[in-house]
């Protein structure tokens, strides 16, 4: 008797597994690193040969560590780093090339060029996502660009294009399903939000052919079987999302207003608008939440490109820190920030701002300023940067935001999350299973072959871990976001 969902997170550092009880508590996980690809300043590369292995690996190793037998999984839920892109042939399932991450720059000039030429509105009104790139349609068209014979072969539908989730799903079927959900699909610009469906229009405008995109499917739903080679058995493929879509849904955000922030190696914060899509006037995206049943609801998303990597970059760039646990005790070693601000720009930056071309900057340094302000700023700019998201989505939705749901690595840090609340002066609340993203696509999945009834038992499921309430005095909360966007202003527009 299937008595599991298993969850495979393909992430943008690793690829992970876990296996979920109906109480969505963790039966057992596994989860192995890969190599990032770092051809050029701002440009990041991943082998999709090395993403299908240690995903591969891990859902057999999740497996063996649950002391069970694939039999006994009900459905597989997919997540993934959304806008990673990656093409492959469609006779031998063979990758071309490394697959462009969503932080890569490497198409800033493509969507300059199409703003010259006057197509941002059209991108923004159809898609709901800013001319960035961020997404991946312009990935697309750079990496045909790379070799001439590969738009032909595009056309002809030799070559197939996929995110993280596509990619995994037709490795997974033996090659049977070339399909995406609409989260995904709709991080792509090229998927028309209003209507649910690729659109032509935006594809010429990218030069993307058509015959390439994989078919969209509803986020929860059986997708296919996968091949019996990969487990010894055929388990059905139920659900996809977007890893912050699917955190979102793992947090059991189902009405309009409720918000959820993830901290990882990014920033991404979603705001459930319901079953209709809100067009932003604040610089946040449009995007699908998740789609059932041909029911599709909306979010309004912010995403900051470095969150927890700032962390990453004291321990392996300035070599603050030996292990990024570490951080908050460093942090901790001093009274206050001292004056210290640091925006951590390293890739430009994201919502609300969207500048490609701003720069890292630390500012307010003085004798007196040693590794633990540094520190301290460093776990403060996620705070900072998310509170600028919240602002956004409020005067976006007109909704007030009574509480926030955290997870992420980032969000067992006490501190980060003490300083959320109080930037925020709302509460801030942790589930008390972290690994929401993985839990969401475990609940789609789940949901489609009937092992949840419904969301209502989602809703049960969610337990409350750790809240923190506001200390600090809104005149303060005030006077320290004022510092902050000064700092912001210093950092933009400085790579022209």
């Amino acid at each position: 008797m299937a008595q599991f969902i298993m969850a495979l997170d393909q992430g943008t550092t690793s690829s992970r597994a876990i296996i979920f009880d109906r109480a969505g508590c963790i039966i057992a996980s596994d989860q192995r690193e890969f190599e990032q690809i770092l051809p050029s300043a701002g440009h990041v590369e991943h082998d999709p040969e090395e993403i299908w292995r240690t995903q591969l690996a891990v859902a057999r190793g999740a497996i063996a560590a649950a002391g069970i037998s694939a039999s006994e999984i009900a459905a597989i839920g997919i997540t993934n780093q959304r806008e990673t892109t990656i093409l492959w042939d469609a006779a031998t399932g063979d990758s071309i090339g490394n697959a462009i991450v969503w932080q890569s720059r490497i198409t800033t000039p493509i969507c300059e060029e199409l703003k010259e030429a006057g197509h941002e509105s059209q991108f923004r009104k159809t898609t709901g996502l800013v001319l960035d790139p961020y997404f991946s349609g312009t990935k697309i068209r750079y990496m045909l660009d790379q070799d001439s014979e590969l738009s032909g072969r595009a056309q002809r539908g030799e070559i197939l294009f996929g995110t993280v989730d596509s990619f995994l799903v037709w490795r997974l079927t033996g090659g049977k399903c070339h399909v995406t959900d609409a989260s995904n699909a709709s991080r792509t610009l090229l998927f028309n939000l209003h209507e649910m469906a690729w659109d032509e229009s935006l594809a010429k405008l990218l030069d993307v052919p058509m015959n390439m995109l994989p078919t969209v499917v509803d986020s929860s739903g059986v997708i296919g079987m996968t091949d019996p080679e990969w487990f010894g058995v055929a388990i059905p493929i139920a659900g996809i999302a977007g890893d912050q879509q699917a955190a979102t849904f793992g947090q059991a955000c189902f009405e309009p207003g409720n918000v959820k922030s993830t901290y990882g190696t990014g920033c991404f914060l979603l705001m459930n608008t319901g079953s209709e899509p809100v067009e932003s006037q604040n610089q946040l995206l449009t995007t699908v939440g998740w789609s059932i049943g041909g029911e599709t609801v909306y979010c309004l998303e912010g995403s900051v490109f470095i969150g927890g990597a700032v962390v990453q970059w004291l321990r392996d760039g300035l070599g603050m820190i030996s292990d990024s646990s570490e951080v908050e005790a460093l942090a901790a070693s001093v009274e206050d920030h001292g004056g210290v601000y640091l925006v951590p720009a390293f890739v430009g930056l994201g919502a609300p701002h969207w500048d490609p071309t701003a720069s890292g900057t630390m500012i307010g340094l003085s004798r007196g300023s040693t590794a633990g302000h540094v520190a301290r700023a460093a776990l403060e700019s996620m705070a900072f940067q998310t509170a600028d998201v919240v602002a956004a989505m409020q005067r976006d939705s007109g909704l007030d935001i009574n509480a926030l749901k955290v997870d992420g690595g980032a969000s067992v840090n006490d501190m980060l999350m003490q300083f959320q609340s109080d930037l925020l002066q709302v509460v801030v609340e942790r589930p008390r299973v972290a690994e929401t993203t993985a839990l969401g696509a475990a609940y789609l999945a789940g949901l489609a072959v009937d092992y949840w009834n419904d969301q209502s038992d989602v809703l049960a499921n969610w337990q409350l871990g750790q809240s923190y309430r506001p200390s600090m005095a809104e005149s303060e909360t005030k006077e320290r976001v004022a510092q902050w966007r000064r700092a912001v202003q210093r950092s933009l527009q400085w790579n022209v």
